[in-house]
């Protein structure tokens, strides 16, 4: 990017915020803060309006940009970004993204409309057959009371005791992982943060009240707190060159940390909670992993080959006697 198209850039990054700070900038632009520093300076002698405040950033004082056309690449950009939506987000975000996007194309050139109208049947997001969820618009509601900070109230159906429950939760953020999306809050009645599942809340509503989030978790800290709570163990697993090919995508399933190439294949540490399980996606392999460590998942993996052997040999003899 030139200097002329990214302080045309920083520019728009201000008016998308009230407070923006440098490192944020440099980080967008792959940048030093000396240079972003630079480029403030420059649009402030070019009659920029930017006021700043130490130690928390910049800010555009009364001055907006006319509107700005995008690009191509932006346009399409914007297309992959509706497929994505269109899969992974519920009802009340998708009507509200499609009103958006109508707005959006209806600036662009004729030309890069008609470039959207060509590519848009040719991209495709599949998604993970899923339970229906209990109700398909409750996205907008939660972003909405996590932004406001209103305590909600869940009519919710826990997945494992098969119980509802009504809870008042104080919302912290919604992480999408898994098979959907997860609310996760502060629940009064457990006194305890906690991770709801957006599709087993039966019915949402706003308690009228507000709450303070001076002495919440954010999500990000909540997500670091549960990585360091977890109860993992490191699991050691030689791969031959025959498979390392086929689980590039699966790895990442099973808390894929690293990899090193060895003799006759590649070497790959993973942690887990679920040692049977990462055992049990090892038998699709068969001689062509091994198990380096712990011991636990050799002890596993024979109790595991014995089962089939036993479920195989007992159905033949069963066919056996049949025939």
């Amino acid at each position: 990017m030139n200097r002329i198209d990214r302080l045309t850039a920083i520019l728009i990054h201000l008016q998308t915020k009230r407070v923006v700070k440098a490192q944020e900038l440099a980080k967008r632009f792959g940048t030093s803060l000396r240079t972003i520093y630079r480029d403030i300076r420059s649009l402030e002698e070019a009659g920029v309006p930017i006021g700043a405040e130490a130690g928390i950033g910049y800010f555009l004082e009364d001055y907006h940009l006319p509107p700005v056309m995008l690009t191509r690449e932006e346009a399409t950009a914007l297309l992959f970004g509706a497929k994505v939506i269109e899969t992974f987000a519920d009802e009340s975000i998708r009507t509200q993204f499609d009103s958006a996007l109508y707005k959006i194309k209806s600036v662009l050139k004729r030309t890069d409309q008609e470039h959207l109208d060509d590519l848009e049947p040719r991209v495709y997001v599949q998604k993970r057959p899923t339970t229906p969820p209990f109700s398909d618009m409750l996205l907008a509601d939660i972003q909405r009371a996590i932004s406001m900070r209103q305590v909600l109230q869940l009519d919710y159906r826990s997945a494992y005791k098969e119980e509802t429950t009504l809870r008042e939760v104080e919302p912290v953020g919604l992480y999408h992982y898994g098979s959907g999306w997860h609310l996760i809050a502060f629940c009064r009645l457990r006194q305890d943060y906690r991770d709801f599942r957006v599709d087993r809340i039966r019915k949402l509503d706003h308690t009228g009240q507000t709450y303070s989030s001076q002495n919440l978790l954010s999500l990000p800290a909540y997500l670091e707190q549960i990585q360091q709570n977890q109860n993992l163990e490191e699991v050691v697993i030689f791969f031959t060159k025959n498979v390392v090919r086929h689980i590039q995508e699966m790895k990442y399933c099973y808390g894929y940390v690293s990899e090193e190439q060895v003799d006759g294949g590649v070497q790959m540490k993973f942690m887990t909670q679920y040692p049977k399980g990462v055992g049990r996606w090892l038998l699709m392999f068969g001689n062509q992993v091994r198990v380096e460590k712990p011991e636990s998942l050799k002890q596993i993996m024979r109790e595991l080959a014995l089962e089939v052997q036993e479920h195989y040999i007992s159905e033949l003899g069963v066919h056996g006697l049949k025939d």
